[in-house]
């Protein structure tokens, strides 16, 4: 009998044995070992079963068997079964609302498929689609759901909507006591920041989970490497000195292939080129995004460059034009406040790599954020550095030595002052080392007669 017969035939059954007709259709279909017009015999099927003469209890019962045929694998093939998936559901569609449990069943088999194909954007939004307000469903479960699709539209990293899909886990997260979920949760939100380039936050989290030993140990080593190139592409300034110091107290960074980077950082020596070439083909494509300068930015840089006697030999750049050369930039900026007293416009620019005006502009923002201490006098042209201790107290005192107590001379003028106490500060270091080494007997002085 063919498939219009019997489907004519069901149709004049009354609605007890019109179940069994339904279901039966369905079973023979499955059944078959010539799959080849399954899909739009299925297709027929379902057509018949969702219309309201049929009934909302049998077309309920039969998409039932069908989702749980489709999930237990009776269809082998994978492209034949996201065909019928798809189908069933676009079928369904103007009817949701009476299907809502098979429909949901449907779209998570779909985001399997999606996702086994890396289609991480289609599954995800297959999953969209699933209403998370409507019938008995646990709140686990709905933590779950949008935890996956945030993890599925990162894996496209497409951290806006992803951020979006968090923020709705996150009201959710309270109540769920899965440990796994809580620490894919965890890890969402350090790959979110790091998306958003949040560097710094990013780093403190995925620091954070290195240390959790229910997770895998080469997932560990993998997270603790992403702290680390985030923590090295962080804005320069205190926290980010604060993190550079948790990560090279840590000893597994040793093992790190960005550990000389870091340590270097840490210890606020100047980077140069061609040092940070073989870390930046470690980063992903976010961590290598384009920047453009704000239109004030670049008026600044113009009016300041405008006043500057032209150096045929000076830097055309007129600023930082990817994430880590701007991280960089201003770790060397930095890195030149440890190192001088002061310096001119021109000089930081050729230090960085950029116009004299560019250079300027790059000290000020940082100055106005709180992470560079000093002051700026345009009329000479010069950026004066003011001596700060917080990043020693974050980082540590050098050698252990501690605080060295001195009364300063007022000698009525700053700059003197500021040299007097250098000096003696290091002349109180270099006793301390002295002392220490005869105290060991690492060292003997002869007397002379």
């Amino acid at each position: 009998m063919s498939m219009d017969s019997r489907l004519a035939q069901a149709a004049g059954l009354n609605q007890k044995d019109k179940a069994t007709a339904y279901q039966s259709i369905l079973t023979d279909l499955l059944a078959r070992p010539d799959q080849a017009t399954l899909a739009q015999d299925l297709h027929i099927l379902v057509e018949n079963v969702v219309q309201e003469s049929t009934g909302l209890v049998i077309g309920r019962q039969v998409l039932s068997e069908l989702a749980k045929a489709l999930e237990v694998g009776i269809v082998q093939d994978v492209g034949l079964r996201k065909q019928i998936v798809q189908d069933t559901l676009d079928i369904i569609q103007p009817r949701i609302v009476s299907y809502e449990e098979q429909v949901n069943s449907l779209r998570f088999q779909l985001a399997d498929i999606l996702e086994a194909d890396h289609e991480w954007s289609e599954a995800a939004r297959v999953l969209m689609g699933i209403s998370l307000d409507a019938g008995q469903r646990a709140t686990e479960d709905k933590f779950k759901i949008l935890l996956r699709i945030v993890r599925l539209l990162l894996e496209d990293e497409d951290s806006v909507q992803a951020e979006t899909y968090y923020n709705r886990a996150a009201l959710l997260a309270p109540s769920t006591q899965d440990k796994e979920a809580l620490l894919s949760f965890k890890l969402c939100q350090a790959r979110i920041s790091d998306y958003s380039r949040k560097f710094l936050e990013a780093a403190a989290r995925y620091h954070e989970l290195s240390w959790v030993t229910e997770i895998d140990e080469d997932d560990r080593a993998h997270m603790l490497s992403a702290a680390v190139t985030c923590a090295v592409l962080a804005p320069a300034g205190p926290n980010r000195s604060r993190m550079l110091a948790s990560l090279c107290r840590d000893e597994r960074t040793a093992e790190q292939p960005s550990y000389n980077i870091l340590l270097k950082m840490f210890h606020d020596r100047i980077l140069r080129a061609a040092e940070i070439k073989d870390f930046e083909g470690t980063l992903k494509p976010h961590q290598l995004a384009k920047i453009a300068p704000s239109s004030n930015d670049r008026l600044a840089s113009a009016i300041s460059d405008d006043n500057d006697i032209s150096d045929p030999n000076a830097s055309k750049r007129t600023g930082p034009s990817t994430v880590l050369d701007r991280a960089v930039m201003e770790h060397n900026l930095l890195a030149s406040s440890k190192i001088y007293n002061n310096i001119t416009f021109s000089g930081l620019g050729a230090l960085l790599d950029l116009t004299p005006g560019a250079a300027e502009t790059m000290a000020r923002r940082m100055i106005e954020q709180g992470r560079l201490k000093g002051s700026i006098d345009q009329v000479e042209k010069l950026i004066v550095f003011e001596s700060s201790h917080d990043e020693d107290d974050a980082q540590g005192k050098a050698g252990g030595l501690g605080d060295v107590e001195q009364t300063a001379e007022d000698t009525g003028a700053p700059f003197t002052k500021r040299w007097d106490m250098q000096i003696r500060i290091t002349a109180a270091n270099v006793e301390s080392i002295v002392q220490h080494l005869t105290e060991k007997g690492l060292v003997t002085f002869e007397s002379q007669a």
